[in-house]
């Protein structure tokens, strides 16, 4: 048998050990009883509700749409004008360019002209192809 030391040569109870220390007392709620526990939370008010925020959302929203929609509008109608500004300030390009371009040929003509003068039968501006039909020049001199 193993041996438990103290325990071998006295005679001993547990029961009795528990009660040598101090005389056993019931430990009791105060009299009157505990106070309430308080297991209610107590939060502060934490911003507006949902139906807020979606209202929120909701006109901001609408106020963007309709923004959209004016610049949209606003942009077909810049492109429309563009467009027409153009197509009414072609011919007018188109007639400066042709203005431009007589100017040049005539510029063009009296140089060869004074190179050419002393070149016997060299008629200026006369086509060297001997064709009578009008060609535009191939190359401008600036």
């Amino acid at each position: 048998m193993t041996s438990l030391g103290f325990f071998d040569h006295h005679h001993f109870n547990f029961k009795t050990l528990l009660t040598m220390a101090a005389p056993y007392r019931q430990d009791m709620p105060p009299p009157g009883g505990f106070e309430a526990v308080k297991y209610k939370r107590n939060l502060p008010f934490r911003g507006p509700g949902a139906l807020a925020i979606l209202g929120g959302v909701a006109a901001i929203s609408a106020f963007g749409f309709y923004r959209y929609g004016q610049g949209a509008l606003e942009k077909r109608e810049l492109q429309r004008e563009k467009a027409w500004s153009r197509i009414h300030l072609v011919p007018l390009l188109m007639a400066e360019g042709d203005r431009d371009a007589y100017r040049r040929q005539q510029a063009a003509l009296a140089r060869e002209k004074e190179i050419m003068k002393d070149v016997k039968g060299w008629e200026a501006g006369k086509s060297i192809y001997n064709n009578p039909k009008y060609a535009s020049p191939q190359f401008v001199v600036l």
